[in-house]
């Protein structure tokens, strides 16, 4: 079984909808969940998350909910949406290191940067942001088929 938990600041958008996305590739073997660094446990995910999620055809039953040593330990590989938020998971998880990557890291695009936060925002920037997070997801399902851990 690998675990995948994707890693964002509040839990309410980035890592809910990659959590959803890469719950719909329905790969055998692979459990996801998804936490925030600075999350309030029981908070809804975004209007406009969930709005991007149901255009794509995504189904989404979130609850916001913070990190805890209980999923970092649940966890194959942490996945962060920032530089910054893998060096606060490492920060608050320093046995972690091994298996805390950026999204993109783990995708192997070196220097792409991070996925942009849409909080707050347009409509447009979530469906951007939901591209960009698909695209990375997608690069990364043939390590998490061949990777059991």
């Amino acid at each position: 079984m690998t675990n995948v938990l994707f890693v964002c600041t509040g839990n309410t958008c980035r890592s809910p909808m990659a959590e959803a996305i890469l719950k719909s590739k329905a790969l055998p073997g692979v459990e996801v969940k998804s936490a925030g660094v600075f999350a309030a446990d029981g908070s809804d995910a975004s209007v406009n998350t969930k709005k991007v999620l149901e255009e794509q055809g995504i189904p989404l039953d979130h609850k916001s909910s913070g990190i805890t040593e209980c999923l970092v330990k649940w966890a194959t590989y942490i996945l962060t949406m920032t530089a910054g938020h893998k060096n606060t998971v490492l920060a608050m998880f320093p046995a972690a290191e091994e298996k805390t990557y950026t999204l993109k890291e783990f995708a192997g695009r070196t220097g792409t940067g991070d996925i942009i936060d849409p909080y707050g925002g347009p409509v447009e920037i979530y469906r951007n942001t939901c591209t960009d997070m698909t695209e990375t997801i997608d690069q990364i399902l043939d390590r998490l088929k061949t990777d059991k851990k």
